[in-house]
């Protein structure tokens, strides 16, 4: 513009990612047949195959790898890449299918007891906000 500044985007909510999650994903939506999905809290590491072939792996699976070098969660991988999340449960299932990751799938029964819970929120209020105030304690 005239004055200097960038004209505004024709775009509504700004620049389209550039690659579409089922571009990455070949238009799966469920990393096996069945349906079944991962659960978030999945630990996944990465086996010494996949950090042997890291520099031939294509752009998303590489990251996936590289992530892993210590366990984390898909959760964690989604977050840190800035991928959707069943992008990353299907591309995981893929790498842990050619031998390149483990998956830790966590043991139901314990995911589900109340205590654990109860701790989790403990920790999550225990955790100041951006001004440095600890929510409220029921």
């Amino acid at each position: 513009m005239a004055d200097g500044s960038t004209p505004p985007s024709s775009e509504p909510g700004g620049p389209v990612p550039a690659v579409r999650p089922f571009l990455v994903t070949a238009g799966r939506v469920a990393p096996d047949p069945s349906g079944r999905t991962m659960p978030v809290e999945t630990q996944v590491v990465a086996t010494a195959e996949g950090l042997a072939v890291l520099d031939r792996l294509a752009f998303e699976q590489h990251d996936i790898v590289a992530a892993c070098r210590i366990p984390q969660s898909i959760a964690e991988i989604a977050a840190r890449l800035r991928l959707h999340l069943n992008v990353v449960r299907i591309l995981a299932e893929d790498l842990r299918t050619a031998g390149q990751l483990t998956v830790h799938v966590p043991d139901t029964d314990v995911t589900h007891d109340a205590s654990v819970l109860r701790r989790l929120i403990d920790g999550l209020r225990a955790i100041p906000d951006s001004r440095g105030v600890l929510r409220d304690i029921d």
